[in-house]
């Protein structure tokens, strides 16, 4: 009975960072929804921007991105395309690969990014801070 309690304790612990995760991402699509982009949008100009010098001299290959950003290539293909259309974002051949693509910030990405920084960084530590005490969070700010 014991195994049971605990595999049960288990699999309700993994139910919990999944609705978490869910509400965050939600919360996070809420407040960034009047900048023009939404949660997984803002995590490819986070890595983007955290792995790129001030003069924007690093880009990503979308591969790289994928396996940052935890979606599947053509679902991150489909997104770059959106922040290039929105010129948040350029993407160009790679050098030593012809088949490959880069993606790198634009000036408006970057600028766009550092709006938004610390709007999405306010929200990700309010649903963390909440969810690992417990309590249902986004219920009582706004």
């Amino acid at each position: 009975m014991a195994a049971k309690k605990s595999e049960r304790a288990l699999v309700q612990e993994w139910r919990d960072v999944l609705a978490l995760h869910a509400r965050t991402t939600c919360e996070l699509d809420r407040a960034l929804h009047g900048y023009g982009i939404g949660a997984s949008d803002f995590e490819v100009l986070d890595v983007l921007a955290e792995a790129a010098p001030a003069d924007g001299g690093t880009a990503y290959r979308v591969q790289e991105l994928a396996a940052r950003v935890h979606l599947s290539q053509s679902a991150l293909s489909r997104l770059v395309a959106r922040l290039e259309k929105s010129g948040l974002v350029a993407r160009g051949m790679c050098g030593e690969d012809r088949r490959g693509v880069r993606v790198v910030l634009t000036d408006a990405g970057r600028e766009r990014y550092a709006e938004v920084l610390p709007l999405q960084r306010a929200v990700l530590k309010r649903m963390l801070d909440e969810g690992a005490a417990g309590t249902t969070p986004g219920a009582t700010t706004r």
